[in-house]
């Protein structure tokens, strides 16, 4: 007998609220699982889409109204257990957005740390993307794109440390920064404050920046 496998792209959207990671997960509207919170995803639909990545990024459009400014390929999770209507194959992607791109009212996002059992086999999804993004982010310019387009060197601190968990001295930071070629100066925009004006930055166009770790 022949089975058709089913197909999909998952997407892991991670955001920073609350000083915490946040992944945005739906409840789902149809069996299996129905009621139940999963990750954004669907069927790659080999009429539209040009690959995978194509598939990912109109998904996450259609089902969240997000472009996400980071995207990039997890892995891919296959077997015949992970889906009670048959084989499956999820081409797992994990993708990062400022909190203020996100519209709540159609994602719930939860804490990525002491997750609910999600639908599928999701909780794995995410708990890989977490991994990844922890373990890159300490050494590529990855934090920024958890940011708004401009932002302070003291947000972009913050967002290193709430990602990797760690105090990070602000002067090695800074020098670190400094000496990287990712980040251009926002000219005439400063943060005002109490103290001293902060300035504006943000990233360059281009790729991600590699770099030797911060830790």
């Amino acid at each position: 007998m022949v089975q058709n496998i089913i197909v999909t792209v998952d997407v892991v959207l991670l955001t920073l609220r609350d000083e915490r990671l946040h992944v945005a997960v739906q409840r789902r509207d149809k069996e299996p699982y129905n009621g139940q919170l999963a990750l954004p995803g669907g069927y790659i639909h080999d009429n539209e889409d040009f690959d995978a990545e194509g598939s990912a990024r109109r998904m996450l459009k259609d089902k969240t109204g997000i472009a996400a400014p980071y995207l990039e390929q997890l892995e891919t999770f296959a077997n015949s257990a992970r889906d009670p209507r048959g084989w499956s194959v999820s081409v797992a992607y994990y993708a990062l957005v400022a909190p203020e791109s996100l519209s709540v009212g159609q994602l719930d996002l939860l804490p990525v740390d002491g997750l609910p059992v999600l639908a599928f086999d999701h909780n794995k999804l995410v708990a890989a993307a977490v991994q990844r993004v922890r373990n890159k982010a300490a050494y590529s310019s990855l934090a920024c794109y958890l940011l708004p387009e401009r932002f302070t060197l003291t947000e972009l601190q913050h967002t290193y440390e709430k990602i990797l968990g760690s105090r990070l001295d602000k002067s090695s930071f800074r020098r670190k920064i400094s000496s990287l070629d990712f980040l251009e100066m926002v000219k005439d925009e400063v943060q005002a404050g109490r103290q001293r004006p902060a300035q504006f930055w943000k990233l360059k166009q281009g790729s991600l920046t590699i770099f030797d770790k911060l830790l």
